[in-house]
C-alpha cells in the first residue's frame, strides 16, 4: 500500500520589515514553529561574516515590505493548529488581534495573511542534499543517512547530523579547529568544548582518544544535537556531558565545569565573543594547557592577538589558515 505524502499549509503575512521580528514573536506566541522571513534588505559585510556566508546576493531594491511565513501540517483529516487553535477561522482572528496590538509599536503595513498549499517535498530537510561525506585530513565526516564512499573506507569515521544546532564541519573554520585537536589530544586528555553547537568537535575528540569532555552551548538545541550525536557514533555518556549556559557571566556553569582542569579547549565561536572569554577560560585550564579558537575572519586576527598577550598567562603557540579564516592556538604558561 502507498504512502501517502504529507502536505503543508504554509500561511503568508504582508507586513514591514521593521515590523518582521515582532511578528514572528507573535507567531512563535501563538505555537507556530519554523517561522520564514523574506525581504530585500541587503545583509551588511558583518553579517554575512558572522553568518558565513560567502556570496552577498543581488536583491530588488528595498521597499520596505516584509514577508513572514509559517508552515503548519495538513493530511486527510485537515490541517494540524497548534494547541489553543480550534480552525483557521480562529487562527486568523487571533493573528489579527496580534497584529492589531503590535501596531502600538511599530508600523506593521498591510497586514493580509495568504495561503497555499504544498506537497511534501521535505522543505525542513532539503538542505541534506547538500550535505556530503568529506575529509579533514584523514578523517572522514559524513551525515548520518549517507554511506562511507569507497575511497574513504578504513578511516576514522564520524557520523554527524547537526539537526537544528547547525554544525557540520564543513566550514573551514571547524576544520581548522580539527586539525589543531589532532595535534594535541591524546587519552589523558580533559576537553572542553565551549560553544559546542551539534557536537562535532566533542565527538572528535572523543574519537581522537580524549578521556572526557563537557560541552557548553547557549542553545538548548546543542543539548539535544549533541547528544544524538554521540549516540551516533556509539559514545557512552559517561564519556560526556554537555550543559546549557553561558560560561562567560555565569558562576553556576563556571563551578560546574570546575578549575584548572582542562588540557584541552576549544572555542570555535566568533571574534567577538572569544575576546571576553578568554580572561573567564584561563582559569579554567590546567598550566600548559591548551586552548584552540577559531571562527575568526581574517580582518579579526590581530584584535585576537591583541587580547591574548594583553593577559598575563597566555603564550600564543601557532596561528593556521584556512581561506580567509584564522585560528589562534595559546597556551596557559601560569
Amino acid at each position: 500500500m502507498p504512502v501517502s505524502k504529507m502536505k503543508w499549509k504554509k500561511y503568508t503575512i504582508k507586513t514591514t520589515t521593521a515590523a518582521e521580528d515582532l511578528v514572528s514573536g507573535m507567531l512563535m506566541d501563538l505555537g507556530m514553529e519554523g517561522v520564514q522571513i523574506e525581504d530585500n534588505i541587503q545583509l551588511s559585510e558583518s553579517d554575512t561574516k558572522a553568518m558565513f556566508v560567502d556570496i552577498l546576493p543581488e536583491l530588488p531594491p528595498d521597499e520596505g515590505i516584509g514577508m513572514v511565513s509559517f508552515y503548519l501540517e495538513s493530511d486527510n483529516e485537515g490541517v494540524h493548529f497548534p494547541e489553543g487553535i480550534k480552525d483557521e477561522e480562529d487562527m486568523r482572528i487571533k493573528i489579527a488581534q496580534g497584529l492589531k496590538e503590535l501596531e502600538d509599536f511599530v508600523d506593521v503595513g498591510e497586514g493580509t495573511i495568504t495561503s497555499d498549499e504544498t506537497e511534501d517535498k521535505d522543505w525542513i530537510n532539503n538542505w541534506k542534499q547538500y550535505f556530503k561525506p568529506f575529509m579533514v585530513n584523514d578523517i572522514v565526516i559524513k551525515p548520518t543517512w549517507e554511506e562511507v564512499p569507497d575511497d574513504m573506507v578504513g578511516r576514522m569515521v564520524v557520523d554527524i547530523d547537526p539537526g537544528t544546532a547547525f554544525g557540520t564541519g564543513s566550514h573551514e573554520t571547524t576544520q581548522l579547529v580539527i586539525k589543531q585537536m589532532e595535534k594535541y589530544i591524546n587519552n589523558e586528555t580533559e576537553l572542553l568544548d565551549v560553544g559546542t553547537g551539534s557536537g562535532i568537535l566533542s565527538v572528535i575528540g572523543l574519537m581522537l582518544g580524549a578521556k572526557h569532555v563537557i560541552g557548553t552551548d547557549l542553545d538548548p538545541n546543542a543539548i539535544i544535537a549533541t547528544d544524538e550525536n554521540m549516540e551516533a557514533n556509539g559514545i557512552s555518556k559517561e564519556r560526556y556531558e554537555v550543559i546549557e549556559g553561558n560560561i562567560i557571566d555565569d558562576p553556576a556553569i563556571k563551578n560546574h565545569i570546575g578549575f584548572e582542569k582542562y588540557d584541552v579547549v576549544t572555542a570555535n565561536i566568533l571574534a567577538d565573543i572569544i575576546i571576553p572569554l578568554l580572561p573567564e577560560i584561563l582559569p579554567h585550564m590546567k598550566i600548559n594547557g591548551i586552548l584552540i579558537t577559531s571562527g575568526i575572519i581574517n580582518m579579526k586576527e590581530q584584535a585576537v592577538k591583541d587580547a591574548f598577550r594583553s593577559l598575563d598567562g597566555f603564550e600564543i603557540v601557532e596561528t593556521t589558515y584556512q581561506g580567509e579564516w584564522v585560528s589562534v592556538t595559546a597556551k596557559r604558561v601560569k
